[in-house]
């Protein structure tokens, strides 16, 4: 039977406590959040609200979906992150697969692909370049220059190496080409590795807010994340389309929490469905032969 020293238990004890504040630190100021979203402006303003509601009421909310730069620039952010997701998976899954391989030049591209890692062109040269294909004031402005990722691809790689080889060796035999293989085998059996990684994606492209800002000319193509980083630092009525008796009677800082909590919500709902993927996604991709 395992015994387990008082060491163990101590360290397991302090381990427990460590864990519970870092999730206290990431629940807590969300709660705020929600209360202050649910508070009435005179609540709001005499700094009532902690972590509970004060004066029930709907009105920021109501006043957010009405927002239609808000409602805009999220439909933006939705297609934003679905596009950017199909499209990385597209090209790191592809180039996972290949380089997963052995043949002559597969170490010259991976050194090429750690490079990247380590050091990039810069701010103005990406600007430069997406300007010059005419990406600027589009969606692929803000999909296309992060499409490819040499940590997500090594994660994948690794993933693909974990495959038993003889089931490709059984399925060469059988007539399967290449593509069939990568579609009919590796995909189904990498679940966990992709469903990881796409969560990665995911949530990249969801919270990216400077690209929208340095490619978009006009604040009606801001994906959600740029929009709400104008709301927040300029933190105007104006910017938060407010009239002046809407501004009279909600507070300013009720609306930015509920946009923020809002924004939020698509990766919380999201997250619990990849989360049985994540633990065994990591451990594997990560693990190097």
């Amino acid at each position: 039977m395992y015994h387990k020293s008082k060491g163990y238990k101590i360290f397991s004890f302090f381990n427990y406590i460590f864990l519970i504040l870092i999730a206290l630190s990431c629940f807590l100021p969300m709660l705020h959040l929600l209360a202050q979203s649910l508070s009435s402006k005179s609540a709001i303003n005499g700094n009532l609200v902690s972590f509970w509601p004060v004066d029930f009421n709907m009105d920021a909310y109501a006043k957010t979906f009405r927002n239609t730069n808000f409602t805009g620039s999220m439909q933006i952010s939705v297609f934003r992150t679905v596009l950017g997701t199909l499209i990385s998976m597209f090209v790191i899954t592809t180039a996972g697969y290949a380089l997963s391989k052995d043949f002559r030049g597969r170490n010259v591209l991976m050194w090429i692909f750690i490079f990247t890692m380590l050091f990039s062109g810069g701010l103005i040269p990406s600007y430069i370049l997406v300007t010059k294909l005419g990406f600027k004031d589009t969606i692929w402005s803000l999909v296309l220059p992060g499409a490819f990722g040499a940590y997500n691809l090594i994660l994948i790689m690794n993933f693909f190496k974990t495959i038993p080889k003889a089931l490709e060796e059984a399925a060469f035999i059988d007539g399967a080409s290449f593509f069939v293989i990568f579609r009919k085998i590796y995909l189904p059996l990498s679940l966990p590795g992709l469903a990881t990684v796409g969560l990665f994606i995911m949530v990249g492209h969801w919270n990216a807010w400077f690209d929208g800002i340095l490619y978009m000319s006009s604040t009606e193509n801001y994906p959600l994340a740029s929009f709400l980083q104008t709301v927040v630092v300029q933190g105007s009525a104006q910017s938060m389309a407010l009239s002046q008796s809407e501004a009279a009677a909600l507070s300013e800082q009720s609306i930015k929490a509920a946009q923020i909590f809002i924004s939020t919500l698509p990766i919380i709902l999201v997250y619990p469905f990849l989360q049985k993927y994540f633990v065994k996604g990591i451990v594997l991709g990560a693990v190097k032969e």
